[in-house]
């Protein structure tokens, strides 16, 4: 046993209740599980439609800061195109990133939950009866349920992490694969704004731009079960003003568009 763990203190519940123990380990696993773009969607999607609305406000932007300088129509392609690839790279490497993080944070807490049960088999029983006594169980059909999770260390490991840290492991996504939604929503964002400006010229980007924020809304707010359209008007409003920022500052300090 490491003398230097975490858990190596002479008094496993600190001072607190096993009630007040499970508490506080709840809320240490829902933050653990958290994310930066967080939500009940999973995380590929959530990369994808984030990527996707990211890439589209900042090449539209770049779009329209281009317009208003002395260069080409092919030049303002070349310069956005290139800051298009280097952003669709940074945003799948950072999400694959996060994934890892995430991954870490997780393996962590589980080694911390194993090493309990470990070591602290009669707290953790005392931990397993609070939780099960607040779902109604009670005298003898409570000590048998504690005496069956208590004989297998596997399951007992699943039932404390999943029901004492509320975390779930099967919806654990592989970081990989929330960088390969990156990357598509970037992707799918370049595109949309290329064949947007090569249809409808330097309006395309904008045109393009607040459709991708549109539907990357629409997505999330389908498997959050949110509203849809008061999710759209909200994203393309919040994607609109950036933009109208750009061209009136464009406006003022460099002209009118050329």
């Amino acid at each position: 046993m490491c003398c230097n763990h975490p858990h190596n203190s002479p008094e496993h519940f600190d001072g607190k209740t096993a009630v007040g123990h499970v508490a506080e380990a709840q809320a240490r696993g829902k933050l653990a599980k958290s994310e930066s773009h967080a939500l009940e969607i999973p995380g590929h999607w959530s990369a994808f439609t984030d990527a996707a609305r990211e890439t589209a406000l900042l090449m539209a932007m770049l779009f329209e800061i281009c317009h208003h300088l002395p260069i080409s129509s092919t030049l303002t392609m070349v310069i956005t195109g290139l800051v298009g690839i280097s952003w669709l790279i940074w945003k799948a490497g950072r999400s694959a990133w996060i994934g890892w993080s995430r991954l870490e944070r997780l393996h962590r807490i589980v080694e911390e939950e194993k090493w309990e049960i470990d070591n602290h088999r009669k707290q953790e029983r005392e931990e397993l009866g609070a939780l099960y006594a607040a779902k109604g169980f009670e005298g003898k059909l409570l000590e048998d349920v504690l005496d069956v999770l208590m004989a297998d260390g596997d399951r007992l490991l699943r039932v404390m992490v999943e029901e004492e840290l509320g975390l779930t492991l099967e919806n654990t996504e592989h970081p990989l694969k929330q960088a390969l939604g990156a990357a598509l929503g970037s992707t799918a964002a370049i595109l949309l704004i290329f064949l947007f400006v090569a249809a409808l010229g330097s309006w395309g980007a904008l045109l393009a731009a607040l459709l991708t924020a549109g539907l990357a809304a629409a997505i999330a707010a389908k498997y959050e079960k949110n509203r849809i359209i008061p999710a759209i008007v909200w994203n393309i409003g919040i994607v609109a003003l950036p933009l109208a920022c750009v061209h009136f500052l464009s406006n003022y300090f460099i002209g009118p568009s050329l």
